[in-house]
């Protein structure tokens, strides 16, 4: 079956509101097309402005996390029915930055995959493994493994609703991307080990690359049968650089 493309924008923490706004204005006039779709993750601060420019147009909101529960004492901390209520399409869930820089673990990651189904939108899951793991041929140990313990207790309909990006953390902010090859050799068996898991539902999963995804290298990555878009960071903060992925990835998915 065909699956629509995603290409995610995920800013991380960078642009104050005064930058992001305008910015925004530009990105919304890559409105989402029928084979491609769009989508923004501004920092915390911005997601309600941004999303006022964004939505009405055409481009998806997504958030850059969310806590596990649903409301509590969690200072600081933001939940997916806030995030649902703001008008968020999707949350990145278990990026590398905060498992290696917040000791998020695969539990905790687990429980907010749970959480933003409940809340009635689309987790983006984050996995990957490190240069060290790659170089010890454990890529696929690493990724099934992040896998196997994220979506654990997830039930097939639920899963149907879920993205998976894999993002190699040696290739984020490095400049260094996986190969054509490798990128497509890691997603298809990611979609093969779902298939016992889910069934059909495997082949409706949309799987994303992440990891120094630039225009010179998007058309070629998302050419390939089981990358289904990215997630773009660095890039992101660009407008000429983030169109011209998103252009890629229409012509890749015609």
């Amino acid at each position: 079956m065909a699956r629509r493309c995603l290409v995610a924008a995920n800013w991380k923490m960078n642009m104050t509101l005064s930058q992001a706004l305008p910015f925004a204005e530009q990105l919304a006039t890559l409105a989402s097309h029928p084979a491609v779709e769009v989508a923004v993750a501004p920092a915390f601060v911005a997601l309600f402005p941004v999303g006022q420019v964004l939505c009405p147009r055409g481009v998806a909101l997504a958030a850059q996390n969310c806590h596990a529960a649903s409301s509590g004492a969690y200072t600081g901390e933001v939940s997916a029915p806030m995030l649902a209520d703001l008008g968020c399409r999707y949350v990145i869930v278990g990026h590398s930055e905060r498992r290696q820089l917040l000791g998020e673990a695969d539990d905790f990651v687990a429980r907010k995959v749970k959480a933003v189904l409940a809340a009635g939108m689309a987790p983006i899951l984050c996995v990957g493994e490190t240069l060290e793991e790659r170089e010890g041929g454990k890529t696929l140990e690493r990724v099934l493994g992040q896998l196997q313990a994220s979506l654990a207790g997830l039930r097939r309909e639920e899963g149907a609703q879920l993205v998976i990006a894999y993002e190699p953390v040696w290739a984020i902010g490095t400049g260094k991307t996986a190969t054509t090859q490798e990128a497509q050799e890691v997603h298809a068996h990611i979609r093969e080990w779902l298939k016992p898991l889910w069934g059909e539902v495997a082949q409706q999963v949309r799987i994303l690359y992440g990891g120094s995804v630039k225009a010179d290298n998007a058309a070629q990555l998302m050419a390939q049968p089981d990358i289904d878009g990215a997630l773009v960071g660095g890039a992101s903060l660009q407008f000429e650089e983030f169109s011209a992925i998103v252009e890629a990835a229409k012509q890749a998915k015609k």
